[in-house]
């Protein structure tokens, strides 16, 4: 595989970049410290060696342009330009390894005998004994308003695996073969942070969930006990690197520019140091390390972020319940739809408030995902308990996802600093299954309105793969709260404007990754990290802003996707003296 140089190394000139408006997102310009304020208008910018040089009206940074010689003009015309979009939550070596697998969402299937088709389909094109997989299927969407069985799975193959995840990823279903090979039968224990599940006879359904995944790890596969789902399956090197490489380029495709990977093992760590070896790691990570691996990064004397600008290791991940889509949420008086669930908790109370502890002692930032009310309530308690211990004024714990909590604990968010990190999508694609599930209190899943008017930093991000890397699609869920099939979730207090919806996913999802200084707003000395847009999502209907088209995305000066239309016509009429996109430096090589 060819190396290629860091990629602000391949700035060949400097650039002058012109466009109607260039929403900056200036951190000077918020009025608080929430970062939720309004963000200035330019028109121009000037880069240097993949760094703002000057930003504002076109006079002035003109006048800054004079002082460098063989300045390269970028003409945008009446293009949109963002900084790059931040998704401080998300999966993309799951994500890139779904791509090989088989989609049964709901666009492609809307049924069990439909998902048994498409599964039998790649059953008869993939070599004998090769495992089958398929993923996106979310029970509330599918006619039977079920989960598959194993024995419907059995249809497709007897002879091997066939693994079927849910949208949620914390888990799905499996054949019969799958369950005979691991030894797995009615009278085996669920294992700690996970559950074999069972009819009303006892007998095994084929479902599994979070720690019970470790049946489909395999060999190569990264086994993570009880500390969160285990969707760490294995496959070789190269492959996954190609696996990543995808996933990199379809959040690109989105305007994304930095994310934070929400679920680090050594699988994930080793990946992306392979493809950063080559020069082929474009993208800006910020890694949260799995929580089971806590002890040897204390081991190793980790008390912050350690790395570069391109791969970071950032803080630890735990997990405090599961996810509402997979009702393995922490409900102990039991589901709506099915009062015999009510979820799980990973840790116990004091096991939780052990480990927040002895993370937070040496300064290492935590982001804990936890959905219902109960699970919320441990993690608060613990890291209000650690900061009482050690106070740190500026420790921004995370909880992610955050989806139902209650007033009071919003309060003690906003006085503790925690950082609550929303995945709007996640209403967006089924709000109306978690009404369905828990009822009216549903209705309030990913309260940002409430959080704003708490005085909480608001931050968006994708989840994917359990959502697609699409910030404009996450935008406007926020700013509407309508669904996919077009029920607003709740009422009009509940969501927040268009222009804080960017910023939650800009300059506040830097901040909580802990680089807003270089990321996240286009300001003088930061990153040229930047998003084309077709179109201002300020000023376009609110349901309109996902069918935005994102033109190009540019991370330090170069630039990283550009869309498949022609550069003059997807940059919205640029001048003849240069083509928008044909007058930047072009690198080929970064979209193998």
């Amino acid at each position: 595989m060819r190396t290629l140089p860091p990629l602000e190394a391949r700035n060949e000139h400097p650039l002058l970049i012109t466009a109607q408006r260039i929403r900056t997102m200036s951190t000077d310009q918020t009025g608080d410290d929430t970062g939720n304020g309004a963000a200035a208008v330019a028109t121009s910018m000037l880069v240097v060696d993949g760094r703002i040089a000057a930003i504002g009206g076109t006079a002035e940074v003109e006048r800054a342009a004079l002082e460098h010689q063989h300045v390269e003009r970028i003409d945008l015309g009446d293009a949109t330009v963002v900084p790059g979009f931040v998704d401080a939550h998300a999966h993309p070596l799951m994500l890139g390894q779904l791509n090989t697998w088989v989609d049964c969402g709901p666009a492609a299937a809307t049924d069990i005998p439909g998902i048994v088709a498409l599964l039998r389909a790649a059953a008869e094109r993939l070599p004998a004994g090769a495992p089958v997989r398929g993923y996106g299927y979310e029970q509330r969407n599918l006619a039977e308003l079920r989960h598959p069985t194993r024995f419907e799975l059995d249809e497709v193959a007897t002879d091997r695996e066939v693994y079927l995840m849910n949208a949620s990823g914390h888990g799905g279903v499996v054949n019969s073969w799958t369950l005979e090979r691991n030894g797995v039968t009615r009278d085996t224990p669920n294992p700690e942070g996970g559950e074999f599940f069972r009819d009303a006879d006892g007998e095994l359904t084929g479902e599994l969930s979070d720690a019970a995944c470790n049946v489909l790890t395999g060999l190569h596969g990264v086994k993570i006990g009880h500390h969160g789902p285990n969707f760490h399956l294995g496959d070789e090197p190269a492959e996954l690197v190609r696996q990543l490489e995808s996933a990199q380029a379809q959040f690109h495709a989105g305007g994304v520019t930095a994310i934070g990977d929400a679920q680090v093992t050594k699988r994930e760590l080793d990946t992306y140091l392979r493809l950063a070896e080559t020069g082929g790691l474009t993208m800006r990570v910020s890694a949260y390390l799995l929580s089971h691996l806590l002890d040897a990064a204390l081991e190793l004397g980790l008390h912050g972020p350690l790395g570069d600008q391109r791969l970071s290791i950032q803080g630890i991940k735990l997990y405090a319940d599961g996810t509402l889509g997979g009702e393995t949420a922490w409900f102990p008086q039991g589901y709506l739809d099915d009062p015999c669930r009510t979820g799980q908790l990973y840790h116990q109370p004091e096991e939780y408030r052990s480990l927040v502890s002895r993370a937070h002692a040496v300064g290492l930032q935590t982001a804990t995902h936890s959905q219902s009310p109960d699970a919320i309530e441990m993690v608060l308690s613990g890291l209000e308990a650690a900061l009482a211990e050690r106070p740190d004024a500026d420790a921004r714990h995370r909880i992610e996802h955050c989806g139902l909590p209650t007033a009071g604990q919003i309060e003690r968010m906003a006085v503790a600093g925690i950082i609550p990190v929303n995945q709007p999508q996640h209403h967006f694609n089924w709000g109306e299954g978690v009404t369905r599930a828990i009822g009216t209190p549903g209705e309030r899943f990913n309260p940002l309105g409430e959080f704003e008017r708490a005085g909480l930093p608001l931050v968006i991000s994708s989840d994917a793969p359990v959502a697609d890397p699409k910030p404009l699609e996450a935008v406007q869920a926020a700013a509407s709260r309508i669904t996919r099939r077009g029920v607003q979730l709740g009422g009009d207090e509940l969501a927040i404007d268009v222009e804080l919806a960017l910023r939650a996913h800009t300059i506040n999802a830097a901040r909580a990754l802990g680089r807003e200084r270089d990321l996240g707003s286009l300001e003088v000395g930061k990153a040229a990290d930047f998003a084309v847009l077709a179109a201002d999502p300020v000023e376009t209907p609110v349901g309109e802003i996902a069918d935005i088209d994102v033109v190009a995305t540019w991370v330090g000066g170069v630039e990283a996707h550009r869309a498949a239309a022609s550069a003059s016509a997807a940059s919205g009429g640029a001048s003849a003296e240069a083509s928008a996109l044909d007058a930047a430096p072009q690198n080929p090589e970064t979209a193998r």
